[in-house]
């Protein structure tokens, strides 16, 4: 099943389970398995993760403050780039918290690498396990040293923070896993949401899928987006964000219609 139809462990079969993908909703999806007593395989993909609390606040409080969600795309070391990011995985599960792979490994949830391909009930990864947990860590670890420079540049009276370290890493890169073997009765594809845009008849789109704008104003007169994730800051697809893009193309609109 896609990510999209996972409801709860009981809705599933009896066995173990396989879970693609470790953006939030792989992520979430292998905690909720596995804190409900399920045998859990997880191919781990590229998303980065952050804490859910850091130093007194929610991380996302932290970033609010110091201006990240309000980074327009023009000026972001990516440019248009950023818009195919992953968003880090964290759980707001139980008040909030942070999910680390590496203590599931410890605790019995078997990780792998990028699902590549499948040969009868075998399937293929690549060996690429090690390095996306320690790119994950990473951006964990930058997140909370931007954070700590912030608090010091600032005064700011906040608990003391500490860097992360790993409590486990892969001892060898396993590249199979032969499914009936393992008894892995259902597989849920975390592997993300595509856009479809195919109910907008008007030439603005990319190739890609994507509408081509400038903070949602499109060169079709008249049609305008807002909400989309990365529309100009990382703002954009949050609550907190979308009234500044809105402000703007009611601009846009005023002007086009005084003229």
């Amino acid at each position: 099943i896609h990510s999209e139809q996972y409801r709860n462990p009981q809705t599933l079969p009896q066995g173990n389970v396989l879970v693609v993908g470790s953006g939030q909703s792989g992520a979430q999806i292998a905690e909720d398995l596995h804190l409900a007593g399920r045998k859990v395989f997880l191919a781990v993909g590229d998303a980065p993760r952050c804490a859910r609390f850091y130093r007194g606040k929610d991380v996302v409080d932290w970033l609010a403050e110091m201006g990240y969600y309000r980074i327009g795309v023009d000026t972001h070391p990516l440019r248009e780039g950023v818009r195919d990011n992953t968003n880090h995985y964290v759980t707001g599960r139980d008040g909030g918290r942070d999910i680390d792979l590496r203590k599931f490994a410890l605790e019995g949830m078997e990780l792998f690498g990028r699902l590549e391909g499948l040969q009868g009930d075998v399937l293929q990864f690549s060996g690429n396990l090690s390095d996306s947990l320690d790119s994950a860590d990473a951006v964990y670890n930058r997140i909370n040293g931007s954070i700590d420079k912030y608090i010091a540049e600032h005064g700011i009276d906040a608990p003391a923070g500490e860097r992360y370290e790993p409590v486990w890493t892969p001892s060898q890169e396993r590249r199979e896993l032969n499914l009936a073997e393992q008894g892995i009765t259902s597989i849920i594809w975390c592997i993300g949401f595509t856009p479809d845009f195919t109910w907008v008849e008007a030439p603005v789109f990319n190739g890609r899928g994507h509408p081509g704008h400038v903070r949602g104003v499109t060169a079709q007169p008249g049609l305008y987006f807002l909400g989309l994730p990365w529309l100009y800051t990382w703002g954009s697809g949050r609550f907190s964000g979308v009234a500044r893009d809105a402000e703007y193309v009611v601009e846009h609109i005023v002007g086009a219609v005084a003229e």
